[in-house]
């Protein structure tokens, strides 16, 4: 499977961005879809996960109330709907998957199949 993410730009602070992530060669079936982020000279961070069957939905701290992630079958994709945007949101947003057990989502390294990564730039 491979995937794609997109939707990143540049948007003033208190702005809304929508993120998706697309999965080609299989479907999401059996797998859990993360959001992290990484910011220059930082480590990757987590921000969301969520299974495709919807059992699992794991916020960061730093986003909840802002943040929303939701899935689509029909498009076989993952959506991070970004809410009230700060300049410390600012970063590469990646997505990517697992299999891993719940205690272990927040882990990157727990994932094994990443996407590109796309930018998010929030002005103040």
């Amino acid at each position: 499977v491979q995937l794609q993410a997109s939707g990143g730009g540049l948007v003033q602070a208190g702005g809304f961005l929508g993120l998706s992530c697309a999965a080609s060669g299989q479907t999401f079936s059996s797998y859990k879809v993360g959001w992290f982020r990484q910011s220059p000279g930082k480590e990757r961070e987590f921000v969301a996960t969520k299974s495709w069957n919807g059992g699992t939905e794991i916020l960061a701290d730093s986003v909840k109330g802002r943040f929303t992630i939701s899935r689509d079958y029909a498009r076989n994709s993952v959506f991070l709907h970004m809410n009230s945007l700060t300049p410390e949101d600012t970063a590469v947003y990646f997505c990517a998957i697992t299999r891993t057990v719940y205690s272990s989502l927040k882990d990157p390294t727990k994932y094994g199949i990443w996407g590109q990564g796309t930018q998010v730039t929030v002005s103040s």
